[in-house]
Order: C-alpha cells, then structure tokens, then sequence
C-alpha cells in the first residue's frame, strides 16, 4: 500500500461513518414519528369514545358544538371496506398532519350545510385512498353525533384548485391528498375523494 493511498482511506472510511450515523439518524427519525403518531391515534381515540360515552346522556347539536383549537380533537374517519381509520383534529399544519388527519379551517363542520374538509398525508393516514371506489361508506363520528356519507367521485386536480372545498348547499364531505399516491418528494397534484352525506 502506498502511502498516497493511506489519506484516501481515512476519507473514506470516515465518510462511510458519517454516511452510516446519518442512515441511523433517519431511521430513528422515521420510527420516532410512526410511534408518537401511533401513540397519538390510540390516546385520542380512547379520549373520543370517552367523550361520546359522557356525551350520550346529553346530545349536543352540530349548531351548539364548542369551537375547536387548532389540534383540537374533532372526532374519527373511518372507511370499513379500506380499513381506515384515524382520528380527525383541527387544523392541517405540520404537527397536526403528523400525528392525525386535519379539518381545513374554512371549511364545514359535521352535520350543518356545507363543505367538510379533510386532509392527511398521502404515504401515512390516507394512503388507503388509492383504492377508494364510488359508494364506499365514509363514517365521521364526533362530539355531536354519528355521520354517514357516501363516496360519489374521486378525481386529481392542482394544488391551487380550492374549488374542490366549495360548498354547494348539501352536505359534502372532501378528503385531500397529495398525488401520485408512490411519488417521492413533494407532490405535483391533489387527490380529492367526494362523499355526499346519507340519510
């Protein structure tokens, strides 16, 4: 071995160090994030069947239901035929969307006329989507009651296309997305699920 070639092997076996302490760093990062998510979705869930529990003896109306913080529990999603299921909170920042699917502020509220919007992270809590097919039953239980709707489109749009949360006099529900479902990094498009509420 010359000694020219003794350098570079310091090099680079301290970068393949480094380039190992950072793969471990990741990980950690990503097993950090799936188990406080994890823990997050088991202790709220267990907080709303409480609620709904102490919440029976004395209905509240949509109308009457208190304002919610941002990161405020709102209540639960569910989509039997995809195995969904993850608790909704208020508001779509970055905490918020870790942990839990998000009511867009502006948006309606279960139960009254207008728009509901939710959204979640594409390659976490609404990954399902991808199968989602027109009339799946979507469930959202919250303080105030249980609300059934039925899916009756799904279509990708751009992300500047806020149309899609417009209310129209109905009850609608909108789940978003980002879109395609497999892509890596930041994606180009929306995937908007819409639902009609049932009878």
């Amino acid at each position: 071995m010359s000694a020219a070639s003794k350098p570079l092997q310091r090099v680079l076996r301290w970068t393949q160090r480094a380039l190992f302490a950072c793969a471990a760093l990741l990980l950690g990062y990503c097993i950090f994030v799936l188990v406080n998510a994890w823990i997050f979705q088991k202790r709220a869930n267990a907080t709303l069947e409480r609620l709904v529990r102490d919440r029976a003896a004395a209905p509240v109306s949509p109308k009457e239901a208190p304002l919610v913080a941002n990161g405020g529990l709102i209540g639960r999603i569910e989509i039997p035929r995809l195995s969904l299921s993850v608790v909704v909170v208020e508001g779509t920042d970055k905490p918020a969307l870790r942990r839990a699917a998000g009511h867009i502020a502006g948006t309606g509220l279960p139960g009254q006329p207008g728009n509901v919007g939710i959204a979640a992270h594409r390659d976490t809590f609404f990954r399902p989507l991808r199968n989602i097919q027109r009339n799946d039953i979507i469930t959202l239980t919250t303080l105030a009651g249980e609300y059934g709707y039925r899916v009756v489109s799904a279509k990708v749009v751009s992300p500047y296309d806020v149309a899609v949360l417009n209310p129209d006099g109905n009850e609608i529900l909108t789940l978003v997305t980002c879109y395609p479902f497999y892509f890596v990094g930041p994606a180009p498009d929306r995937f908007i699920v819409r639902a009609e509420r049932t009878p």
